[in-house]
């Protein structure tokens, strides 16, 4: 989880390769309404994400059956995240950017449909996820196997009876 360009889809591809467990764009989520409006430059609202995170949560449901599952999703707010946690447990690893870097990132990434005007709505928008139970906090800038291998190393600090640890 975290702001746009923060490198959520390589750092989940990397931790779902590590763990052998499936990836989960949650951008493949949003409705066309929502990737239209972002495209063109407009943030996003509640209501906006209200059909998405409905959406990812019924993906987690699903997953809970059958096997583990990383997903990809900014989760800018408290609420949203307890929207996810209420559909299963997890943990979120939060990958921290600043801004200028997020922006940087943004701006050079080639076709993606996120308007890098909207960088700064996204740092307005988030909520420090870093004092919520089940959030592992990595640097953005980490190398992708350093990333992989930490959440690798959070997750089996666990028992199936204990909660994720912080």
């Amino acid at each position: 989880m975290g702001v746009s360009g923060c490198g959520k889809s390589s750092a989940g591809q990397a931790i779902a390769q590590q763990l052998g467990w499936e990836l989960v764009e949650g951008d493949s989520y949003h409705s066309q309404q929502s990737v239209d409006k972002m495209a063109a430059g407009i943030a996003l609202n509640d209501e906006d994400r209200q059909g998405w995170l409905e959406r990812l949560a019924q993906r987690l449901t699903q997953a809970s059956a059958s096997h583990s599952l990383v997903l990809t999703c900014s989760a800018l707010k408290h609420k949203y995240r307890e929207q996810l946690r209420s559909a299963q447990r997890l943990g979120f690893v939060f990958l921290e950017l600043n801004y200028e870097t997020a922006l940087t990132r943004v701006q050079t990434r080639p076709g993606h449909f996120f308007s890098p005007e909207l960088v700064a709505n996204q740092f307005a928008t988030l909520e420090d996820p870093r004092l919520e139970h089940d959030v592992l906090t990595i640097s953005a800038t980490t190398e992708l196997g350093e990333i992989a291998g930490q959440v690798q190393q959070w997750l089996s600090s666990t028992t199936p009876a204990s909660p994720i640890p912080k």
